[in-house]
């Protein structure tokens, strides 16, 4: 697939910039429609559970607390992250515009893992959230402070941008003077520089740091928070105590769940073994966009102070309709 290319020279060294990629997607399925409406029914559902969320965290006064500003920013970061893809995936393979622009394709990488970076980091504060509120009980109110935890969420999207934004600038040192033919269903990273005909070493090590960034560093948080957790419940004398504590654990841990054992099973089958092209794009567009859709619903349903919320909510509004 060729495409006019653009020429540039910095430092004596020449790059090779085409003016267009082209995203190849998913080949030769059967009735692929159908998949494409059920992400298009996946990203509905998305808008209206996080928008839902977002809105009842922000009209609800009980729910201006620390941890919902947690919750608040998980649903901002899924519902940027499913605009950021699934719309434009629809427009590309839907209407077959498969042509997009360089500048684009760079544009549409960072928006896409930065907000999956964002949802990694924001169960590991979240997790931070929980250990202090066991562990701690006694001076949590004086640790996870608003300003404590707009310290730390700012902190988290300044670093993410700067990481990411250097990842994807590092493609424009790149020359790209064979195929042009990204072979995945979104201007993703390893696919994109992979095209590349001069040193990619780089990219590489930023690829892999981007992995331990997103996904291991994140996890071993998760994981030792937890163990912590584990032990100051184990010296609890009370069983209900113990359960009651848990309890407000369960829909933290559902979150991780959702997320990292997708993301998780795709990056170890992808090293291990052989996945075909079609099953590896379909499973990393579902890793992508279903935690997004769930996330909203595990919160509504598992978290007693969203019902109560919600109730008190619906019961206010009902009484301004009878005044």
């Amino acid at each position: 697939m060729g495409a006019e290319a653009k020429t540039t020279t910095i430092f004596n060294t020449t790059f090779v910039r085409p003016a267009k990629f082209y995203l190849s997607g998913f080949s030769n399925i059967p009735h692929i429609r159908y998949f494409y409406a059920f992400l298009c029914f996946v990203y509905i559902m998305t808008v209206l559970g996080n928008g839902f969320l977002l809105s009842l965290i922000s009209l609800v006064k009980t729910l201006h607390t620390p941890k919902y500003m947690i919750v608040f920013n998980m649903a901002l970061a899924d519902l940027c992250g499913s605009t950021a893809l699934i719309p434009k995936v629809l427009d590309t393979f839907l209407f077959d515009r498969r042509y997009i622009l360089y500048d684009a394709c760079l544009s549409y990488m960072f928006f896409v893992i930065f907000f999956a970076s964002v949802q990694s980091w924001t169960l590991v504060t979240m997790a931070y959230d929980r250990l202090i509120a066991i562990c701690f009980p006694l001076r949590y109110h004086s640790i996870v402070t608003e300003q404590s935890i707009t310290a730390i969420l700012l902190f988290v999207w300044i670093f993410l941008v700067s990481v990411i934004a250097t990842m994807v600038g590092l493609v424009n040192r790149l020359s790209f003077c064979r195929s042009l033919v990204v072979n995945s269903f979104f201007c993703d990273h390893g696919p994109v520089y992979r095209l590349a005909c001069n040193d990619t070493s780089l990219n590489y090590n930023m690829a892999s740091a981007l992995v331990a960034i997103l996904i291991i560093i994140p996890l071993i948080f998760i994981i030792a928070t937890y163990v912590c957790i584990f032990i100051a419940l184990s010296r609890t004398t009370s069983r209900e105590e113990r359960l009651r504590a848990l309890k407000t654990c369960t829909s933290h841990l559902i979150l991780v769940v959702i997320f990292f054992l997708p993301i998780g099973i795709t990056n170890i089958a992808a090293m291990t073994s052989y996945i075909d092209s079609n099953a590896r794009m379909i499973n990393s567009v579902l890793t992508h966009t279903i935690p997004a859709s769930l996330d909203p619903i595990v919160y509504a349903l598992k978290t007693e102070e969203v019902m109560n919320a919600v109730k008190k909510l619906c019961k206010g509004i009902n009484l301004s309709r009878m005044k």
